[in-house]
């Protein structure tokens, strides 16, 4: 048994928990990152520069940079996204990002553990007491604070945080594997499919890695044969005899939570706090600024002792990025919803206000406000869709 005591207890070693372990090590608070060993999460991979940019990743983690998007539509029709100038989406391999950022907080003072979240208790002077099973057995820790970013479904939040059974999930799968002949394959393009054969209300997709590839599809729909999909899509672009390195399958939350602390000692992060934008399944970014505003609001705890300090993440998140995901999930509800509506999606896709303003918007995570005649040419655009009378 155990019986350190730190002034935080990071439960997951993602992004989000590793993010939030570090800051707060690097702040001067004494910090644990708990984590279960031989995790990885099936991801696309995909980072925008801004998050380059504020988190510090170094050129050596990005293993691809994707230079546009290829958007296929049920009938196969496409339509090229090209990002102009210097803009890119950047990839990484999930299974060394993840460790490279465990190994940042590490670094800067955050102290690592093997071991896997069983419960919180208190003790009798109002601590909490994480209990956890590790390599070596059942052990505990005291904490002033707890960080949940264990995941979906996270344990920390199913006892801590109201509200969690009401979180709804899009079920991903991926395989992992070696990438064709370049001559064969463009490695700097994300290949996205909107066919409903594919997934009935979300995409599939092909997204470059470098020397692997992540081809992956995901549906909320029960029953929905996600690998036998996958099987398919890579039959159909020539990809079914190339190496398969690993196949990876976890839930992702659709929007966020409508809480993330529990008004005492615990604040949830990443997907843990449902953190994922809709219709694009995004996650990485906003993962680390949720692990970032959750080390936030852990610190104004600790400095202060006001409990209402946690509800500062959520509150900093949805300030900064509330609107564009109730826009995304909106755009998911609707245009997602039958491959005639998909169709006419991809057709939009090939409009250059559209694409424009799609990537500026991706790249720095802001809504792009600065040309109002192309909302309204793309608001217009949007209307002669939907009223069946653009041409096809």
């Amino acid at each position: 048994m155990t019986h350190d005591t730190f002034d935080a207890v990071v439960v997951g070693g993602g992004p989000a928990g590793a993010t939030a372990a570090a800051d707060l090590a690097r702040g001067g608070r004494s910090v644990l990152l708990l984590d279960r060993a031989g995790r990885i999460k099936p991801c696309g991979g995909a980072i925008p520069p801004i998050c380059v940019r504020e988190f510090g990743i170094p050129d050596s983690l990005i293993v691809a940079r994707a230079t546009g998007a290829r958007i296929v539509a049920p009938s196969a029709k496409e339509a090229d996204m090209p990002i102009d100038g210097d803009g890119y989406v950047g990839m990484v391999d999930r299974e060394v990002f993840d460790e490279w950022l465990r190994e940042r907080a590490a670094s800067v003072g955050a102290v690592r553990r093997i071991g896997t979240f069983e419960r919180i208790s208190h003790d009798a002077d109002g601590a909490a007491v994480v209990h956890f099973t590790g390599p070596d057995g059942a052990g505990h820790v005291r904490a002033r604070a707890v960080i949940g970013a264990d995941g979906a479904r996270s344990n920390v939040a199913k006892q801590c945080v109201k509200g969690w059974e009401r979180v709804k999930y899009v079920f991903a799968y991926h395989e992992i594997i070696r990438s064709p002949d370049p001559a064969k394959f463009d490695r700097a393009r994300c290949d996205v499919y909107y066919q409903g054969a594919l997934s009935p209300d979300f995409y599939a997709w092909i997204f470059p890695h470098g020397d692997t590839m992540s081809v992956g599809t995901g549906s909320a729909r029960k029953g929905f044969g996600l690998r036998p999909a996958i099987g398919a899509l890579r039959r159909a672009v020539g990809l079914d005899a190339l190496e398969t390195i690993r196949r990876e399958g976890a839930p992702i939350p659709l929007r966020p939570m409508r809480r993330w602390d529990n008004g005492r000692d615990v604040v949830l992060a990443g997907d843990a706090a449902g953190v994922v934008a809709p219709a694009s399944g995004e996650g990485i970014y906003y993962a680390m600024l949720g692990g970032r505003l959750a080390a936030e609001a852990v610190e104004a705890l600790c400095a202060t002792g006001d409990v209402r300090s946690l509800r500062l993440a959520r509150k900093r998140f949805m300030a900064a990025h509330g609107r564009v995901f109730w826009i995304l999930g909106m755009m998911q509800w609707f245009w997602y919803s039958s491959d005639s509506r998909r169709e006419k999606f991809v057709k939009m896709c090939r409009d250059p206000d559209v694409q424009r303003l799609t990537w500026e918007s991706y790249m720095n995570k802001k809504l792009v406000r600065r040309d109002p005649m192309a909302h309204l040419r793309i608001f217009l655009k949007d209307t002669a869709q939907l009223l069946g009378i653009a041409r096809a």
